[in-house]
């Protein structure tokens, strides 16, 4: 049996000033998919993951989620409705403990008393290798535990879909692996869009992979097949590119 489709964009246009960011961008993921969205620099990335979020309105076109129009609803919205977005720069709560930071996002519904409240927090930092720092200042911690700190407290909120956008930028080697284990460990809990220049990480993590170019979708399929894709050898792979 397929799976359910859990985000779908139809058409989805963005234009800024004259200049398209993306052009009628079909997109479909899977409830309980690990995929990847790659592309070159200039390819439409980030404005795609901003359409999905809320944060940056469509021109034309439409988001699905849970096979429901979300095209109008703001950021904050779309939160509620089980989506959880980590930005490309660390966005804790630097003066507050960790465990506070994670608390914040687990209170945001609202329905846990504080007591669960706590049970979830601590679930979550050990799930995450940071039950051993909760009352560390979030500040204090080493970049690459400051983003692990971040997808923590995207997970607190106990996503349905969990987008991470250039998680491993500026990570050390080991912090790489390490967030590699931890997402290969998360398949299957939640569905995850990875939005990754670091193609070692994108070939070790993703089940399916999308590849966007000129704001528009160039291949889709799974790690081998865009590897093999003369198209996205062309336009990506093997060659060194900045990220949008």
């Amino acid at each position: 049996m397929a799976a359910m489709t859990l985000l779908e964009t139809r058409a989805l246009t963005k234009t800024f000033g004259g200049i398209k960011a993306n052009t009628n961008v079909d997109f479909l993921l899977p409830e309980g998919q690990t995929m990847a969205l790659i592309g070159p620099n200039g390819a439409g990335k980030s404005t795609f993951v901003g359409m999905l979020c809320g944060r940056i309105p469509a021109t034309s076109g439409q988001v699905f989620f849970e096979g429901k129009d979300i095209s109008a609803l703001p950021a904050h919205k779309r939160i509620a409705l089980g989506i959880a977005y980590t930005f490309q720069i660390t966005s804790v709560f630097a003066n507050l403990p960790v465990r506070e930071n994670v608390a914040l996002a687990v209170r945001r519904d609202g329905s846990r008393t504080e007591a669960q409240v706590m049970d979830r927090v601590d679930h979550v930092l050990d799930r995450v290798g940071l039950l051993d720092r909760a009352d560390q200042v979030a500040g204090d911690l080493s970049y690459g535990h400051q983003r692990i700190l971040e997808i923590a407290m995207g997970l607190g909120q106990d996503p349905k879909l969990f987008i991470l956008d250039e998680p491993t930028q500026g990570l050390a080697e080991s912090e790489v692996t390490e967030f590699v284990d931890l997402i290969n460990d998360l398949k299957g809990s939640t569905t995850i869009l990875l939005i990754e220049h670091n193609m070692d990480v994108v070939m070790r993590t993703a089940e399916a992979i999308t590849v966007l170019n000129f704001g528009e979708i160039l291949a889709n399929g799974t790690p081998q097949q865009i590897q093999n894709n003369p198209a996205v050898q062309a336009a990506y792979l093997g060659t060194s590119h900045a990220e949008d």
